[in-house]
Order: structure tokens, then sequence, then C-alpha cells
């Protein structure tokens, strides 16, 4: 890990770089808990935590939203904000879903999902809009397997626009079936399959469709 960092190159004419160390850990039974893991832990900035109950499920890349963490995000959140204003923000908002889902895993496994308020029942079916629409990614798709970063940036910015209409829907009156039903669920799954080149312009106008089916009336068509 000490050979990461900023380097000056050998031989001409000069140069100054960096080197990036990413080292792979397997920790025997995934225990985080054992002395190179956790040795490990306290050196990098950054980490990506594969977990093996999401490769059994089938979800790829198999790396935990709540145990992966960065140390870098103020370093870098100028740059992205170059692609995407208000990138930080979208993502806290995203994270914190994420984090109130897996908060309410325990009462859905008890007393079933259908159980709860319909605030949280709209928060599982956005959290679950996040993680396969969003960061479930096929290496062996041909536009899926790549992702700009203004695209990724809008396709997380939509699904939190979902969010924010869906919560006025319920406060209006209508049922989280209602929401369920909308064709904007199918049609932000769908995102993904976007080409990157037409992304932005295409993003946008399911924003104005969304607009159009979740607000006018409260009701989805």
């Amino acid at each position: 890990y000490e050979r990461a960092g900023m380097v000056e190159c050998l031989g001409s004419p000069g140069r100054k770089g960096s080197v990036t160390v990413a080292a792979a850990v397997s920790p025997p039974g995934a225990d985080f808990s054992e002395p190179v893991t956790q040795n490990t832990l306290r050196i990098i900035d950054a980490l990506y935590a594969l977990e093996v109950s999401l490769a059994n499920k089938r979800h790829f890349p198999a790396i935990s939203w709540l145990t992966s963490y960065s140390l870098y995000v103020d370093a870098v959140k100028d740059w992205w904000s170059e692609y995407d204003p208000g990138w930080e923000s979208t993502r806290a908002d995203a994270l914190k879903v994420l984090q109130q889902e897996a908060e309410l895993e325990e009462i859905v496994r008890l007393v079933g999902p259908e159980a709860l308020p319909e605030g949280d029942k709209l928060l599982l079916l956005v959290a679950r809009m996040i993680r396969e629409d969003f960061l479930q990614q096929s290496a062996y798709h041909e536009i899926d397997t790549y992702c700009m970063p203004t695209k990724a940036g809008l396709m997380l910015k939509t699904i939190m626009k979902f969010y924010e209409l869906a919560q006025e829907m319920l406060s209006a009156g209508s049922g989280i079936e209602s929401i369920r039903s909308s064709p904007m669920v199918y049609r932000i799954s769908r995102m993904k399959d976007i080409p990157n080149e037409v992304a932005e312009q295409r993003v946008k106008e399911l924003w104005l469709e969304m607009e159009q089916g979740l607000v006018t009336g409260k009701r989805v068509p």
C-alpha cells in the first residue's frame, strides 16, 4: 500500500502522475474481523465489500452498499458536480433510503411488507428500484456493461425524483398500489438500456412523462 500515491516517472521528459493500488483480500468465511482484513481496513480509504448473499441472489456486481465506503467523497465531489449538479445530496438521499430499508428488514420478516404503513411500503419500493435499476449491472449487456458519469447521475436523480413525486401522491390520498402499478416504475427500470449518447435527452423526456403521470391530478393514469 505504501507504493501508492504521487510519483515522478523515470526517463524523459519529466512527468508526474499517481499510482492507485487496488488490493483483493478474501477473509475466510467472509469474516471481516480477522487480522489481515482488519489491518487492511486501517490503511485503506475506500472499500468494495463483496457479499455472498448478493451473489446468491444474482445481484451483480455483488458489492454491499451498507458495508462498502469511501473516504474520498469530499475530494471527488467537485469533479462529480461538474457532470451532475446536486450529486452529493442525491447520493446522500439514496444511501439514506437503503439504510432505512435495512432497518425495516426485521419488521418485514416478522409481519410481512403489507403490514407496514404506506410510507414504508413506498420506501421499500424505491429501495428496490435503487438496488435493481441503478446498482445492479450486467457485464454481458452491450449498453449496461458501461455507464457514463452523466447517465449514472441522471438515473439516480430520476429514481429519487420518482420518490419525491410518489410521496406527494401518498400525501394527496393515493394508495401505494396506484404507485406500484404506475408505468413509470417499468420505464425507470429500463433506463439502463438507453444508449449513453442519447441518455440525457431520453431521461429528461422521462422526467416530463413522470411529472405528468404522477403529479397531474395526483394520480397515475
